[in-house]
């Protein structure tokens, strides 16, 4: 997809971090623009700000883990716009803690999973099918992590849910590709960005149980390192920019910082090709 103006984008999580960002490179490229999000008031100050630059904008209130509220965000973009060509699965938390893995609760997973994985899931499920009856040129852009792809401690909730990510998105695009179909998908593997990726507790439900743990050293250590590093990270405005680059150049993987990153997912693949126990970017 080379042309934006007058088509229709729907962004998830687009009321903070990428998500915003990416609303707003739409509608500077002339795009009508749904915004969904499941904090309501952060969606609806953006709305305000979006129409106050002359955007064509629509929020929906959506929790994306919920098939039911994906739904509804595609009828009423429906409703309001006729046509979906640009779709982002991108809200995401960080979900769960810094504790080993097997210390992650049941609230922890099923929160991540919901709407890291879910998320991206139902939107697949309801907009692909919509995208294919209409016959047009479209692009499905599906917000992973560099976390989901190399191998390390911490974050393993995290991990988890956005190695389905990359799963999920390369059987997409391959399944896609088999039918000849118009519609381009591309998978975005963020390093460090400037967001609230660190606050999801903030819109973390209520029926998911926030327990808090006590943390051991090493954890306030990892923790405060990631918070600094995300603080110093590229600013999502610079990674609305790739994206919009990688959709023009009909382009799936898309990584933020390939400098930085690219060599860690070269030493993953090299260690699997070796057959032998896995490195962590710590490690070197």
């Amino acid at each position: 997809m080379k042309e934006f103006k007058g088509k229709t984008a729907v962004v998830t999580g687009a009321a903070s971090g990428i998500g915003r960002a990416l609303a707003a490179r739409c509608a500077r490229e002339g795009m009508k623009v749904v915004l969904a999000d499941v904090e309501e008031g952060a969606l609806l100050q953006t709305e305000k700000e979006m129409k106050d630059t002359g955007a064509v904008v629509l929020a929906v209130r959506t929790d994306v883990s919920k098939a039911e509220d994906v739904e509804k965000l595609a009828q009423k973009t429906l409703e309001t716009f006729q046509e979906i060509h640009l779709l982002f699965n991108n809200a995401g938390v960080q979900g769960g803690e810094f504790a080993s893995i097997w210390k992650n609760t049941i609230a922890d997973w099923e929160w991540a999973l919901g709407v890291n994985l879910w998320g991206v899931i139902h939107g697949i499920r309801i907009f692909v099918p919509i995208m294919l009856r209409q016959g047009t040129e479209c692009h499905i852009v599906n917000t992973s992590s560099l976390s989901g792809i190399i191998a390390g401690p911490g974050l393993g909730v995290y991990r988890v849910t956005k190695h389905g990510v990359f799963s999920l998105s390369e059987t997409l695009f391959h399944e896609l590709s088999r039918k000849g179909s118009q519609i381009g998908v591309s998978v975005l593997a963020p390093y460090f960005v400037s967001t609230r990726v660190a606050d999801s507790d903030r819109n973390r439900p209520s029926d998911a149980g926030v327990i808090r743990r006590k943390k051991e050293l090493s954890q306030k250590e990892s923790h405060a390192w990631m918070r600094k590093a995300i603080q110093e990270g590229m600013s999502p405005d610079e990674v609305a920019e790739i994206v919009f680059g990688a959709i023009r150049e009909k382009r799936f993987y898309v990584f933020t910082d390939p400098d930085a990153s690219l060599p860690f997912v070269r030493m993953r693949f090299e260690d699997i090709l070796a057959m032998k126990n896995p490195r962590s970017p710590l490690d070197v």
